[in-house]
């Protein structure tokens, strides 16, 4: 048994003013690819074989130039490796190419030509993919996370692969069902971690089990691009077609029935809102979230907005987690730690949102950090500031601050200090757990939680809630 492995994956915010290219993406091959995944020696009796893998963190809209190059090496790839039973693709499922849509139909039928019409497909995706009529009907089999934040995504990939030899084993193509159901949800609103998200997600296995199926997912989708097939969706996968199809109009309609119950986890509001509660609060670490410029959502990273806000209302302890500002790092490598600068902070990815934030400032720190991104190490440059008591992290790259390691190798500790702000949505665990209490900004930025003003045009209608009093049924 041959299988090969593959992907490419990145989330891609169509309102953000930058692109990604060549530069922003990791690429895996070879032993590389194979070291990614652990658990391949749990099936003795598979040769895998690695083709490509390309990643990215969130961004704006794929340079076509670079997609095409990477799809064309990737079917040379799959031509020279010869004859596969089967192929793992590794997706996310919200990945947009410029001049195109739909990029992972595109990536899928690719494969599928390359491969050959007997070569069985088997697919993970993030729950936050937009799945499409034609990457569903290119598929044998898919299964995404179930998790937001997600916890899961090693679990899914072997359920994928899983699902994918065993198919291979038996001689059989699991029968398939496909519902788009036409929600509009941010995942800020739509976590696992707190209802209706919690116990829909925790439906699925009990569906799996009645319906006796191989497996079923909900996508509930990514919002902030402008494209047809941007929706929720339901898959199921089973030997009996009825049955398949039966269960995923079920999820369908539980999901649907649903939809207005989904809200924010935690204090959602203006950004002085959420300062003004958050340094008001009492003891302990408040933890706010600049919504809408976070990065792992494809925010650019740069828009300084909830730090002028942070200064303006006179917060005098905090750390802001950060700024993308490639030329203030290189100021403060120039002044040198200890001494005093000048600095136009942000403003020059997202000038719509903000312009740069002029701030006088002391250069505490200039570090050369490595980023683990899939196992390639990934430098840096990253400065810290202190303006008017405030810890400004200023970044070469866009780079999200999940993790206490992150702030650590900075020489930081956010316990330290009453208040820390993160360009994030909700919170992942290891920021959930440190704070004694947390707040959503409902921040500018081309993440913008208010999906009402946003400038969709291309996106199916109607579909909720920006068409509210719409009726639908599976």
């Amino acid at each position: 048994m041959r299988i090969g492995i593959c992907g490419f994956s990145s989330e891609c915010c169509t309102f953000s003013p930058i692109s990604s290219g060549k530069d922003d993406f990791t690429a895996l091959k070879a032993e590389q690819l194979l070291a990614s995944y652990d658990f391949l020696g749990d099936f003795p009796d598979v040769t895998f074989v690695p083709l490509l893998r390309a990643r990215a963190l969130p961004g704006g809209k794929i340079d076509g130039g670079f997609y095409c190059d990477t799809k064309a090496e990737l079917i040379g790839l799959i031509k020279q490796a010869g004859p596969l039973d089967g192929i793992f693709l590794h997706m996310h499922g919200a990945a947009y190419v410029q001049g195109a849509e739909d990029l992972e139909g595109d990536f899928t039928s690719a494969v599928r030509q390359a491969s050959g019409a007997e070569c069985l497909l088997s697919a993970s995706y993030d729950l936050h993919g937009n799945l499409s009529r034609s990457a569903f009907e290119n598929l044998d089999i898919l299964t995404a996370y179930r998790t937001a934040p997600h916890i899961d995504e090693h679990e899914t990939v072997k359920r994928a692969f899983g699902l994918l030899i065993d198919a291979l084993r038996t001689g059989t193509r699991p029968s398939k069902a496909f519902v788009r159901v036409p929600i509009l949800l941010p995942g800020e609103k739509t976590s696992t971690d707190w209802e209706p998200g919690m116990g829909l997600y925790r439906e699925i296995e009990k569906v799996i089990e009645r319906h006796d199926l191989d497996d079923a997912s909900i996508l509930i989708g990514y919002a902030w691009a402008d494209e047809p097939r941007v929706s929720a969706s339901v898959v199921a996968y089973g030997q009996d077609a009825e049955n398949t199809k039966s269960a995923a109009e079920l999820l369908a309609r539980r999901l649907w029935d649903v939809r207005a119950e989904f809200d924010f986890g935690t204090f959602a509001g203006s950004t002085d809102q959420c300062i003004r509660q958050a340094t008001t609060a009492g003891d302990g670490l408040s933890i706010i979230s600049d919504s809408g410029d976070n990065p792992t959502a494809g925010g650019v990273g740069d828009v300084p907005y909830v730090l002028q806000r942070i200064l303006a209302l006179g917060v005098s302890d905090a750390i802001f987690a950060s700024i993308a500002d490639p030329e203030t790092v290189s100021l403060c490598k120039s002044i040198g730690v200890g001494n005093q600068g000048r600095f136009a902070l942000g403003g020059k990815l997202d000038s719509i949102n903000g312009p740069p934030l002029k701030v006088t400032g002391k250069v505490v720190g200039v570090y050369e950090v490595t980023r683990r991104y899939g196992v390639i190490d990934d430098r840096n440059h990253t400065a810290v500031l202190n303006v008017s008591g405030i810890l400004v992290i200023v970044t070469e790259k866009r780079t999200p601050f999940h993790y206490l390691d992150d702030f650590k190798r900075l020489e930081l500790n956010p316990l330290d200090h009453p208040l820390l702000t993160v360009k994030i949505g909700y919170l992942v665990p290891e920021l959930q757990a440190i704070a004694d209490r947390s707040f959503l900004a409902l921040s500018p930025g081309a993440v913008n939680q208010d999906l009402t003003a946003l400038p969709y045009r291309r996106i199916q209608r109607p579909i909720y809630p920006l068409d509210q009093q719409m009726a639908w049924s599976p």
